[in-house]
């Protein structure tokens, strides 16, 4: 478990959401949500307090009914956030953030291939391998995709900021409108990385996808290549965690993409 959640209510009747953390430095959680909302259009909690152990935020009321005009909603967010230019002009972020309870290295890189291999998979793949979660077939096949990214990842992406973690339980909705993404992962990478994960956990339905591709074009190749290697990421962050029925969705992925 990354952290306990409670929903506390304070002396004056306002409700908070609690975080506590004795592994996982819920600063850093703190940090990301402050640069989304003084840097973002993005809608998130606000920080009402943060330390290492402990985090405090606005709570958000929500109904949780998704329907087409969230997904739309929701597609002309992350449109936006995915347009949000780099202000170092390459990949990676001013400081290290987490996925889960994992660090996310963002030394800044002006190769994306480079970045995405040395700073995401050989990472996350040497976690799997100190968690004994593959076996040396899908280890090798992992380590020979992240030596071909220059071939698999082709076409020349302009970085953009991405939340990190789409799925469904840190998208909060009310009315028909997104009034919150929680559990940032942020960093300026491919913006089809952020696609890749929503299609990887069916976040959003066609609504979104559709109204998606009218404000940011996909380059051809995503759904035959690249869609598979950005979730091979995500995949090993839940095979390093779960293992299971993730790394046969792995290997699903490798099998795919040839390897």
């Amino acid at each position: 478990m990354v952290a306990s959640v409670s929903l506390v209510e304070l002396d004056d009747g306002r409700q908070v959401v609690a975080k506590q953390s004795a592994d996982t430095p819920l600063s850093v959680e703190a940090a990301m949500l402050r640069y989304l909302a003084e840097n973002t259009a993005l809608p998130v909690p606000a920080v009402l307090h943060s330390s290492d152990e402990l985090l405090l935020l606005e709570y958000v009321e929500n109904d949780d009914r998704l329907g087409p005009s969230v997904e739309e909603h929701a597609a002309e967010l992350l449109a936006e956030l995915h347009s949000a230019s780099s202000p170092a002009g390459q990949f990676g972020f001013e400081t290290d953030t987490l996925i889960g309870p994992f660090v996310q290295v963002n030394t800044w890189s002006s190769s994306w291939p480079g970045f995405f291999r040395e700073r995401r998979l050989l990472p996350m793949l040497d976690v799997c391998r100190e968690r004994g979660r593959l076996d040396a077939s899908a280890l090798e096949s992992v380590e020979t995709i992240a030596a071909d990214l220059e071939e698999l990842l082709d076409h020349a992406p302009v970085p953009g900021l991405v939340h990190g973690d789409v799925w469904g339980g840190n998208v909060l909705v009310r009315d028909g409108r997104v009034v919150a993404f929680l559990d940032p992962a942020i960093y300026f990478a491919d913006p089809e990385v952020e696609l890749a994960f929503i299609d990887l956990v069916s976040t959003f339905g066609e609504a979104f996808w559709t109204h998606y591709r009218g404000l940011r074009p996909v380059v051809p190749g995503y759904r035959e290549v690249r869609r598979d290697v950005y979730q091979l990421y995500p995949l090993l962050v839940h095979v390093a965690l779960f293992g299971g029925a993730y790394v046969d969705a792995l290997g699903e992925r490798v099998r795919r993409l040839g390897y």
